[in-house]
């Protein structure tokens, strides 16, 4: 049976929302790509079973520190995307980040119309970027743009909370100790023991073996941090590569970010898409 990750784990820090895409242009790969860069973002389609207008109310009123990207070449039933964005704008001010994608158009004319609508008649934050028909540009592009907003919050990565079957082992003097892992980033993890372990912050352990949600890996660890964790310890590792310099070696942080970017996006969605459902029943006349 799979754990239930409290709302507030899955809601805090600051995310971005790619809202009816083209994804000639922003593919789903991205996605993953970004987290690598500190972001945590998604992609919102059009369907027929939960208005665009809904799915967006849902978004901003579950996740309140949030950065909307609308893609305004999208043809949506119901939505004029100029005067869709202004009412968003107007409704919520701060409270949101607002951008705008479109594919790049042929005249400067037409670019400088957009601009000037979006960035100074709505006063939108985060941009009016017109994307490449080379879509390998356009990661360069909008990673530019949520840099510029701080799309990452008040984190450097991305951190995924671990199920309670994750664990970590390791040899210190023949003496084995073994922990539970309770989040993983690219760079750090924290792991909590029943006793403490015999290493001092700024100490180094080799070879730990670290299970996370099935992902099993060997690495070393620098111990940055720890401190008393519900009757037990918790310590705050760095990961170190084998020549000693922070962070993973290419071939397992590539592993690592698959792991979290899955762990992480399938919470959102889950949540997502439930109130979603309960949405669309409620539109449908259904009692939820």
């Amino acid at each position: 049976m799979e754990e239930t990750i409290p709302t507030s784990h899955i809601i805090e820090g600051r995310k971005t929302f790619f809202i009816a895409p083209d994804d000639s242009l922003l593919p789903e790969k991205y996605l993953e790509d970004f987290m690598a860069r500190g972001y945590e973002t998604y992609i919102i389609n059009d369907d027929r079973y939960c208005p665009l207008r809904v799915k967006v109310d849902i978004i901003i009123q579950t996740f309140q520190d949030s950065i909307l990207f609308f893609y305004i070449d999208s043809v949506i039933e119901g939505i004029d995307w100029p005067t869709y964005i202004l009412e968003l704008q107007s409704k919520f001010d701060k409270n949101i980040l607002i951008g705008v994608l479109y594919s790049k158009r042929p005249t400067a004319e037409e670019k400088k119309r957009l601009e000037r609508y979006y960035l100074f008649d709505v006063g939108i934050q985060c941009g009016c970027i017109g994307l490449e028909f080379q879509r390998t540009k356009n990661f360069g592009l909008i990673d530019k743009v949520m840099f510029a907003n701080q799309a990452c919050g008040r984190r450097q990565n991305v951190r995924a909370i671990c199920d309670s079957s994750s664990k970590v082992v390791f040899e210190i003097s023949n003496m084995q100790y073994t922990g539970r892992v309770l989040d993983v980033s690219l760079s750090h993890f924290s792991c909590a023991f029943e006793y403490s372990i015999d290493v001092p912050v700024g100490g180094r352990v080799q070879n730990i073996l670290i299970s996370i949600n099935g992902l099993h890996f060997i690495t070393d660890a620098l111990v940055v941090m720890n401190r008393a964790y519900t009757n037990s310890t918790m310590y705050v590792f760095v990961f170190l590569s084998p020549d000693g310099k922070k962070g993973l070696e290419s071939d397992i942080r590539a592993k690592v970010l698959q792991k979290t970017y899955q762990m992480i996006s399938d919470k959102v969605k889950n949540l997502l898409w439930a109130k979603f459902d309960v949405a669309r029943k409620a539109l449908r006349g259904r009692v939820v």
